[in-house]
């Protein structure tokens, strides 16, 4: 598991130019499905079929949905002594940004670092405020003439950030936001191989939640499920964060109410979690959330929607940080809530 996600992390899969990423999601969900495929904008979908006990069954089908995009930055400008000048893709923190190491993806990749004028020859005050992202640049150190030669406009930059063991089984790292949730989507499938189950089962690593959950928009569309669960991430408690906006790092996976999600299946949900023991926590979401849960719920003519989501803190930046057991303990809950779908599972979606 952990070595999975080290890997997605190392590979470039920025909002809107996924197909590496995606090749990698569906040759690793190939292992567990019946069937995988890949559409036009490299949405991923792992179809996984229960046994239904009886010929009239009607099956119920549920769509698993973790985005595979990350944040990340694109050149806008080569000045002439051949620093980048450049762009966000996505809701990228600028606060982060001076002395970040860098990937530019030219005609070949290189190696680049953020940087801004020095605290030393700036005028008073200005080293106190924050450096906007059209005045930093990016040294590739080497000569305009090489850099033209091998970057062009339009070009992708990603941040520098492995996979790193803190204490215990936290981690950190970049794009945790969402590739965490994508290894939680196979986690499900090993969990869905050792139960008795009657879904049909579609695990999607979508594409371009970042820039507004477009790849959610087309795959529930395509999949016409009855039943969506979104998985992303949520803040973690930090010291400087209030305890109402924020998760503990320990106390198991969050599920979200609201009226973005649907109330009567949030409330099985839960109770089945309760059944086996396994602890959540409740955020309150009043307003449509920023996942992919907003364009699941409405999707054709409605489908009742689960959104369960990872405590992460430093969100957004190269150093986002998680518990490992969180991706066990929301991939053992969401195998057992698919098994506890049995004859008469219609009536869990009226109010």
């Amino acid at each position: 598991m952990r070595e999975f996600l080290a890997e997605l992390m190392e590979i470039p899969g920025v909002s809107g130019y996924e197909e590496q990423t995606a090749n990698r999601v569906a040759d690793e969900f190939s292992r567990y499905c019946d069937e995988v495929r890949t559409d036009s904008f490299f949405n991923v979908y792992g179809i996984k079929k229960g046994t239904a006990v009886k010929e009239d069954y009607i099956r119920p089908k549920v769509m698993l949905a973790a985005h595979m995009d990350e944040i990340a930055l694109m050149v806008r400008d080569i000045d002439e002594k051949g620093f980048l000048r450049f762009t966000s893709i996505g809701g990228v923190d600028q606060r982060i940004l001076p002395a970040q190491e860098v990937s530019v993806h030219g005609r070949k990749k290189l190696h680049g670092i953020i940087c801004t004028l020095p605290p030393h020859l700036q005028e008073a005050g200005e080293s106190q405020k924050v450096m906007k992202m059209k005045d930093m640049c990016i040294d590739l150190g080497m000569p305009a003439d090489k850099v033209k030669e091998l970057v062009r406009v339009g070009d992708l930059i990603t941040f520098i950030s492995p996979l790193v063991s803190m204490q215990g089984s936290l981690v950190n790292g970049k794009s945790l936001d969402d590739r965490a949730s994508v290894v939680l989507l196979v986690e499900v499938m090993k969990e869905l191989d050792r139960l008795q189950y009657q879904a049909e089962v579609v695990c999607v690593a979508t594409v371009q939640e970042e820039v507004g959950t477009r790849g959610a928009i087309i795959s529930s569309y395509s999949t016409e499920p009855d039943i969506g669960i979104a998985i992303d991430v949520t803040h973690g408690e930090t010291p400087d964060a209030s305890k109402e906006d924020t998760h503990p790092m320990d106390k198991g996976v969050v599920v979200c109410k609201g009226p973005n999600m649907h109330p009567g299946l949030t409330d099985k949900f839960l109770d089945v979690a309760k059944e086996f023991g396994m602890e959540c926590l409740i955020e309150i979401e009043p307003r449509p959330t920023g996942t992919d849960a907003r364009s699941i719920q409405i999707s054709r003519s409605g489908v009742p929607t689960i959104l369960l989501a990872i405590p992460l803190r430093y969100m957004h930046t190269t150093v986002e940080t998680m518990n490992m057991e969180h991706i066990k303990s929301g991939a053992r809950l969401i195998a057992l809530f698919i098994a506890s779908l049995k004859e008469g599972w219609q009536e869990w979606l009226k109010y």
